[in-house]
């Protein structure tokens, strides 16, 4: 055969290789897929195929492996099972008339039950929540539980961590969780590990990209929550890792960016449900199966407030979207306001019509985001949403540099909110196991709207006819960033 023909053989096959990929392509990609984002991964694959598929591969799966996914169903079934008649809330009668289907959405989507008698209060102060949080490990008598997306030992959470060694060390059990790859990122990962074993503090990798150990799933997956528990009794969320403010990043340092955060510390057996989670994180993450009261205690309450409090766990180990749903369910609920603070807002169709359907209906909608962006793609593909949000009524507010705003909740009227791990954007919905808790309290949504007072004082608002004065480059940027939003 001459080197023509074997040339030729060799095109002919890649040809056909090319076109098998592209047919598979068209029937698996979209299977169970979002309609937009069957079509950015097929677009990917058909226009540079090979790369495309690759990348597919690596990353196309937006679920957890099924044994994972198995063991969470098994914690969720027993919670659903064993909470029947535990909800001890308040006077129903003052709910609004929505509230009670929004609550058995997010029973029947993640388990957990709505219950009173709880108080929290909000710290929006990076280092006071910090200090909170330290002074509870201080106070420490039976056990300290920490899960952090990002964990760092540095010289703004040294109280923070010698305070868990104080606790080991007066016989207090601690157990640590935190995200493999989002803590390596960070300077001093393997200083914080060491210091973590050196105090005798029971610690564990979540979702570790190990594939030589057998420990491997799409490395984009990650548990992105925040809690903090002591004792059963007093338990933290929000927005907020354990790091300096400046995350040790060179470019953030160069631009002077500080963090903006909010923290709900909360009381009252409202505290199991996070309890709950950080039991049924270390279960999956160590094969422990966690105890009964370790899931279902809710025996402590609160005098200072009466807060009805739903925890809604959210990520790729769930079936559904449990916080997009809870996110929804909220938007449509809606009768007079809507305050969104969201650091990543890339919302997906159906969160676009439900906004524009509020506003078309009379409700306020402000939304509170960053004037700088600390993660490009994302900064740009939120920017492209914004003239159709500005369009549809909704005020959008920047918060001024050098902060970036990085507090992430959600009211409604003047009786219910979100606070939490989740971002509104595809991430959050799809790929990262979030945290967020439901609160139902005239006095818990006055506590928000003084800390949106805030932003709005050190906001600036952003106009239809400033955004319409956008150069064309910025234009394209933003709406290329927006395409490969969908690729999850």
């Amino acid at each position: 055969m001459t080197e023509a023909q074997v040339t030729a053989v060799i095109a002919a096959i890649l040809v056909l290789v090319d076109l098998v990929i592209r047919i598979i392509a068209i029937i698996v990609v979209p299977r169970n897929r979002r309609p937009t984002a069957g079509m950015a991964w097929l677009l990917a694959i058909f226009f540079i195929p090979y790369l495309g598929i690759l990348f597919f591969l690596l990353i196309g799966n937006p679920k957890l492996p099924k044994a994972r996914r198995a063991k969470q169903d098994e914690v969720d079934r027993f919670i659903r099972d064993s909470t029947h008649g535990v909800e001890r809330v308040s006077d129903s009668t003052k709910w609004p008339s929505w509230f009670e289907g929004v609550v058995q959405l997010n029973r029947n989507l993640g388990a957990m039950p709505l219950i009173g008698s709880n108080s929290a209060r909000l710290i929006g102060d990076y280092q006071a929540s910090l200090d909170a949080m330290t002074d509870a490990i201080g106070r420490a008598a039976r056990y300290v539980h920490v899960e952090f997306y990002i964990f760092a030992y540095d010289s703004t959470t040294a109280r923070f961590f010698d305070a868990l060694g104080h606790a080991v060390a007066r016989g207090v059990e601690v157990r640590v969780l935190i995200d493999h790859i989002a803590s390596r990122r960070v300077k001093g990962y393997r200083r914080t590990i060491r210091r973590l074993t050196d105090m005798g503090v029971e610690w564990r990798l979540m979702l570790p990209i190990m594939p030589f150990r057998g420990k491997y799933q799409r490395p984009d997956l990650r548990n992105h929550r925040k809690i903090l528990v002591v004792d059963g009794e007093i338990g933290y969320l929000g927005s907020q890792n354990v790091v300096d403010r400046s995350y040790h990043k060179r470019s953030n340092i160069r631009r002077g960016l500080k963090w903006q955060e909010l923290v709900a510390e909360v009381e009252g057996p409202i505290v199991s449900g996070l309890d709950a989670i950080f039991a049924t994180d270390w279960y999956l993450e160590t094969g422990d199966a966690p105890s009964r009261d370790e899931l279902i205690p809710f025996t402590q309450e609160a005098a200072q407030q009466d807060l009805d409090c739903q925890v809604v766990p959210s990520g790729p180990g769930y079936q559904n979207e449990n916080n997009l749903k809870l996110f929804l369910a909220l938007m449509y609920a809606a009768q007079r306001r809507m305050i969104i603070t969201s650091p990543y807002f890339v919302p997906d169709e159906a969160m676009l019509r439900a906004i524009s359907g509020a506003t078309q209906r009379g409700v306020h909608v402000e939304l509170f985001v960053s004037e700088l962006g600390d993660q490009a793609l994302v900064y740009h593909a939120q920017r492209s949403y914004y003239e159709a949000l500005l369009r549809a009524g909704v005020r959008i507010y920047m918060y001024q540099a050098p902060f970036i705003l990085h507090a992430k909740h959600f009211t409604i009227d003047d009786d219910v909110a979100v606070i939490g791990s989740s971002n509104m954007d595809i991430r959050s919905f799809e790929l990262n196991m979030e945290v967020s808790l439901l609160v139902r309290g005239e006095s818990f949504v006055r506590e928000m709207r003084a800390v949106e007072d805030g932003y709005r004082r050190d906001s600036r608002e952003l106009t239809l006819e400033e955004w319409m004065r956008q150069p064309l480059r910025s234009t394209v940027l933003d709406n290329l960033a927006r395409l490969t939003s969908a690729l999850q």
